[in-house]
């Protein structure tokens, strides 16, 4: 692992327990604005939201993108997404294996 990623990074967001995340996320990497994601199983979300401390089942998504294509993914996942205020934190890809990091890149190019 020693190749630079600068430009390869990592998006975290949620998605209620019920949704079709698989739907989501197909969509996204058949647009390329992703290379892969991960949806990882069903956990608990608590948190503040409107003044009041809540709590739901969430399923958290982790995709994987170029810094170049992140305006338009998040353009997009705010259109898919149902939430008001969909997660979206970006995560840099400091370092990786060089292969995987072309990969990303040609993915979404």
């Amino acid at each position: 692992m020693s190749s630079s990623g600068s430009d390869v990074v990592l998006v975290l967001t949620t998605l209620g327990a019920d949704a079709d995340a698989s739907d989501l996320v197909r969509t996204l990497v058949d647009e390329r604005l992703a290379a892969c994601a991960n949806v990882l199983p069903v956990m608990t979300s608590i948190y503040r939201w409107k003044g009041a401390v809540e709590q739901d089942r969430e399923q958290q998504i982790v995709l994987k993108t170029t810094a170049e294509r992140l305006d338009r993914l998040q353009a997009r996942l705010k259109e898919l997404h149902p939430y008001e205020l969909p997660e979206f934190i970006v995560l840099p890809a400091s370092s990786g294996s060089a292969a995987y990091l072309a990969w990303v890149r040609d993915s979404v190019s």
